[in-house]
């Protein structure tokens, strides 16, 4: 069993590298114990679980490829069946693998068991179902480099795995119960979602808290996913904060020991979001387009040096770009893009300016290094106006993946390195 708490510790107080400390969001499917009766499967999502005298209770499930696999681990540590699994939010990397908790209760004869979520999760499944074939594509482009690995986060049937159930058990602001003599307190807060759900475990003194911190900057921006909440975010890790936790578990990355330490990090996340609020609202509220905002609001690179803040999923700009749509709605304040031209349209009269596609390519590649957003933009349209080009694709693939190696975010390298590599094909290259 690792020593998880000590490995946080160092990487928080004594800024221990992380080339050192290893990843952060580790995913061995191993468990450790964190505490008396209270232990951690390391997975896609982990799986925490507590000990009580009638039962275990169990935080998320992994994904579906995890699910097993921690039943499995846990199943080593005890041998009590479950009697509540809660979802701390409907993301299918924590209930995707609640189908082998299930599995294992009916193997085994005994009734399955309950599930608690927040009164939204099951709409956030009846949207998944209704939206699976986005799903899928957006999964693909956002984690398929995962696939690589041995594993994928999506189902195998479809997006939200076929043996996923909704909770039983669901609740709109507040939720208390006791199992084997523990009390649990589930609130509600939007963040990462509207479903989400963090505890508090008084005995434990410890929290619970999903997604709510990740070990990287908030995921309050994701550009392929539904809206985020970044200012409620905010609010709820200061009450987190305010708890005097010893003990904060969270759904990825490492558990934090310490009541300072715990308060600490969470007001430093909370501020980070409270920032870009504030400097976003004010300036819509001046008046100015979503491009001028996106280019204003910065936050404090010293910053995004911390271990829990560096923008290696998500990233500040994209949580602007999630403000804007919650308060703004779609509207850029460009008039051009109120009711705008094709695509193709645009991008065939610029390659005509350019002295046709194959130049425009050459010149985003030219701009490549000096100015890479300009440089995608051209070679979008290179693309656009000459979309069977094998040169014109040759050049774009070399753009996007100029822009791909030079960002820091798992989203933003997804959706430039899906670009290169569909150029690449297009080229007739090996991808």
């Amino acid at each position: 069993m690792a020593d998880l708490l000590a490995l946080s510790s160092a990487v928080i107080d004594e800024g221990q590298p992380l080339e050192k400390s290893g990843p952060l969001n580790r995913i061995t499917h191993e468990l450790s114990e964190i505490g008396p009766r209270l232990a951690m499967v390391e997975a896609f999502s982990h799986c925490i679980v507590f000990d009580t005298d009638d039962g275990l209770v169990a935080f998320d499930t992994s994904n579906e490829y995890g699910g097993a696999k921690c039943v499995n681990q846990i199943r080593r540590w005890r041998s009590d069946p479950f009697n509540t699994i809660v979802y701390t939010h409907g993301h299918i990397d924590h209930v995707g693998g609640c189908g082998a908790f299930m599995a294992e209760a009916e193997d085994a004869g005994r009734p399955g068991p309950r599930v608690v979520g927040h009164e939204n999760v099951p709409k956030r499944f009846e949207r998944y179902n209704l939206t699976n074939g986005y799903n899928v594509v957006i999964n693909e482009r956002q984690f398929g480099q995962f696939k690589g690995r041995g594993y994928d986060l999506a189902g195998h049937a479809q997006f939200l795995p076929v043996t996923t159930p909704a909770p039983s058990t669901t609740y709109r602001d507040t939720l208390n119960f006791s199992v084997g003599g523990l009390d649990f307190e589930l609130r509600h807060a939007k963040g990462e979602t509207d479903d989400h759900t963090w505890a508090w475990i008084p005995e434990h003194k410890a929290i619970c808290a999903g997604d709510f911190f990740i070990w990287a900057f908030p995921n309050a921006g994701n550009p392929q996913k539904a809206q985020r909440y970044p200012r409620e975010w905010a609010v709820a890790l200061r009450e987190m904060a305010g708890m005097g936790a010893e003990l904060f578990l969270p759904a990825h990355g490492l558990p934090i020991g310490g009541r300072e330490r715990i308060a600490r990090v969470l007001n430093e996340v909370a501020g980070s979001l409270e920032y870009i609020v504030t400097e976003t609202l004010k300036l819509m509220n001046e008046g100015a387009r979503l491009n001028d905002i996106l280019h204003s609001v910065k936050t404090d690179p010293d910053l995004l040096e911390k271990p829990y803040l560096r923008p290696v999923y998500d990233e500040p700009e994209f949580i602007v770009q999630n403000i804007w749509r919650l308060y703004g709605g779609w509207y850029d304040g460009n008039p051009a893009h109120l009711k705008p031209a094709r695509e193709v349209a645009l991008a065939s009269e610029v390659a005509e300016l350019a002295g046709g596609p194959v130049k425009l390519a050459e010149r985003a590649l030219a701009l490549a290094d000096v100015d890479e957003r300009l440089a995608c933009h051209l070679a979008e349209f290179a693309a656009l106006a000459a979309p069977a080009d094998p040169a014109v694709h040759a050049l774009r693939a070399e753009v996007f993946q100029i822009r791909r190696n030079g960002e820091t975010s798992l989203m933003a390298k997804g959706v430039f390195g899906q670009a290169a590599n569909e150029s690449r094909k297009k080229a007739g290259e090996d991808v």
